[in-house]
């Protein structure tokens, strides 16, 4: 009975597969060996393994001048192309240098927010303290200018606020000037107005006549029957009847 197809995919077993990569890696080195035996060609085979191991075989005098061969080969038309390999060449170069540039840039945002200043030494420190007083005079010089300029604003407004505040007393001197009978009349009718309301002294608030014959538990005795005595004490220490002492 012959074997069946294998079907092609991921060995989830973890032992089968390293069994099987054993296997199938010696495998095809040895038909690496036998293709470059039986049919005089150079081969060069590279294997790596799930955990980076590495497996090569080359039949030449070293996988370096096999590699060099075959770079030659799938690259030789930008070989030949000197201009192409120049602008490569520039590009190359442009870019570490622009890569070495942000790097510095970088290390200095760094430096002047405080980190990384452990590699300083003393120069580098008195530079960098220098840089930032530098920066924080420019800071506050922007920042002055810009309050004197706003100071510079609110009193051009604080002028056309006058100046309109003149303009309207102004228009109303004129139109006092130009009416004056209207403002005359106005203040006589106000006086008038006031004028004819009636006093406290005309009666309006006089207390009505009383009529004796009405009150109830009226008393006919006059104020002249009435007479008051003099709070003092009787012969027992205390005083009259009707007196309240407090």
């Amino acid at each position: 009975m012959g074997r069946g197809r294998v079907e092609l995919k991921r060995i989830e077993n973890k032992i089968n597969r390293q069994v099987t990569f054993a296997k199938r890696r010696n495998g095809l080195l040895k038909k690496a060996y036998e293709l470059s035996v039986l049919c005089d060609a150079e081969v060069a085979l590279i294997i790596f393994s799930s955990r980076g191991k590495l497996y090569e075989f080359c039949s030449g005098p070293s996988m370096a001048k096999t590699l060099e061969k075959y770079q030659k080969c799938s690259y030789g038309s930008l070989e030949t192309s000197q201009p192409v390999n120049e602008l490569t060449q520039s590009s190359y170069q442009e870019y570490l240098k622009l890569k070495a540039r942000v790097e510095v840039l970088q290390r200095s945002q760094r430096n002047l927010l405080g980190e990384d200043l452990d590699p300083l030494n003393t120069k580098e420190l008195e530079q960098l303290e220098h840089q930032l007083e530098i920066s924080l005079n420019q800071v506050r010089s922007t920042k002055t200018q810009n309050m004197l300029d706003q100071l510079a604003d609110l009193q051009n407004k604080e002028h056309m606020l006058v100046d309109a505040n003149n303009n309207l007393r102004r228009k109303v001197e004129e139109f006092n000037a130009k009416y004056p009978l209207q403002q005359s009349w106005e203040n006589a009718g106000n006086s008038a107005l006031y004028g004819r309301l009636p006093s406290q002294s005309d009666g309006f608030f006089q207390p009505l006549d009383r009529n004796s014959s009405l009150e109830m538990g009226y008393n006919g005795a006059t104020s002249n029957d009435i007479t008051v005595e003099t709070p003092s004490q009787t012969a027992n220490g205390f005083g009259p009847g009707w007196m309240l002492w407090i």
